[in-house]
């Protein structure tokens, strides 16, 4: 609830769950939807507050909208064949104690966070679905059910054949989204640049000491936050998406985003990108700075109507909708696990750090 369903601006997570309720809606199923009051759908809406937490100016206490969602959800669980969760670890606890409940949580964010660690261990029988196979690393041990690559409505965005003559970063200012890079990059490839993304109050100081510095370069538009409408125009009016992140990215909906309207992107080799990148064919996988610059000048090799074929191939609403359909099916076939028992999770990963020496 943090943003609305879809959300007016940024917002991944918030996205990708509209996509697949529309989508779930569009081949017959009957969905609720828990979200935010300003969320737009076709399933039957439930909202625990009236409008986005984030874009609220009277919400001080998020977690409060929360936690009356949770028990909304909890007190309508006999009614549903099975909950879909995007909420990290929050309905744990309320799960385990409601074990003829069957659920499925797809874990949207990065896990090489230390504090994750206990957390998971405590919890070890929950059924998670995760979003790229390089997102499972840090925790292999979790009861991981699949892996679902994100999708997209098809005529979401529109394929472009001419593009414009500048580059594109797109999504949020963060240091390990590196828009610096981008900069860089672009700078030496002597090609514009055009910046679309938010900063969050936490990278405002990143923003401001590393980033504003480096706008006044030529070439280089900084545009801020922008929506849904404004975004298609972009990723299909630039020549390549620069996407040089320095950090596990879990999936980086921005790059199938830029396939869809044809755009190759220059990527680094972080995270999921190797599994959702096809190096020649949709782009470039680098190493380095000096990499991503030599890929600027081998664009004319990738053809964008390659980019869009690959797109509707891999990365539709339609079939993440239909994989998670099929996790679905086989959860409510399987019996519901009661073993909450964390033991055996915190048994594998000890032995695994006395072979590794730690």
């Amino acid at each position: 609830m943090y943003e609305s369903v879809p959300p007016q601006l940024y917002g991944g997570t918030e996205r990708v769950v509209s996509y697949l309720t529309e989508e779930l809606v569009r081949q017959g199923h009957e969905v609720t939807l828990f979200a935010s009051g300003d969320s737009e759908t076709r399933a039957r809406l439930v909202a625990s507050c009236p409008r986005s937490l984030r874009l609220s100016s009277d919400c001080v206490d998020q977690f409060v909208h929360h936690v009356v969602m949770l028990e909304e959800v909890f007190r309508r669980a006999e009614s549903f064949d099975i909950i879909h969760f995007h909420i990290d670890y929050f309905h744990f606890p309320l799960s385990r104690r409601h074990p003829s409940v069957r659920h499925v949580t797809t874990l949207h964010g990065r896990l090489d966070i230390p504090d994750l660690v206990p957390l998971y261990l405590e919890f070890p029988e929950m059924p998670v679905v995760s979003i790229s196979d390089n997102q499972r690393k840090p925790l292999p041990w979790l009861n991981w059910v699949a892996t679902v690559h994100h999708g997209l409505p098809p005529d979401l965005q529109t394929w472009k054949d001419e593009p414009g003559d500048h580059l594109l970063f797109l999504g949020r200012i963060s240091e390990e989204k590196r828009p610096d890079l981008a900069i860089e990059i672009a700078r030496r490839a002597g090609m514009p640049l055009k910046i679309a993304a938010k900063v969050d109050d936490a990278d405002q100081a990143y923003f401001e000491e590393v980033i504003q510095p480096l706008l006044a370069q030529p070439g280089v538009e900084f545009l801020g936050e922008v929506g849904e409408q404004e975004k298609g125009g972009l990723l299909g009016g630039a020549r390549a998406l620069l996407f040089p992140i320095d950090w596990p990215e879990p999936f980086g909906m921005v790059m199938i985003e830029a396939l869809a309207c044809g755009t190759p992107v220059i990527a680094f080799r972080r995270g999921s990108v190797p599994e959702v990148m096809e190096p020649g064919r949709t782009g470039f996988i680098c190493e380095s700075a000096d990499e991503a610059v030599a890929a600027v000048g081998r664009l004319p090799e990738i053809s964008r109507r390659e980019c869009r074929r690959v797109f509707e191939e891999r990365f539709t609403a339609g079939r993440m909708a239909r994989d998670y359909v099929k996790i679905y099916e086989r959860l409510l076939r399987e019996a519901p696990s009661h073993d909450s028992d964390p033991r055996s999770a915190r048994d594998l990963l000890h032995s695994r750090d006395r072979a590794s020496g730690r």
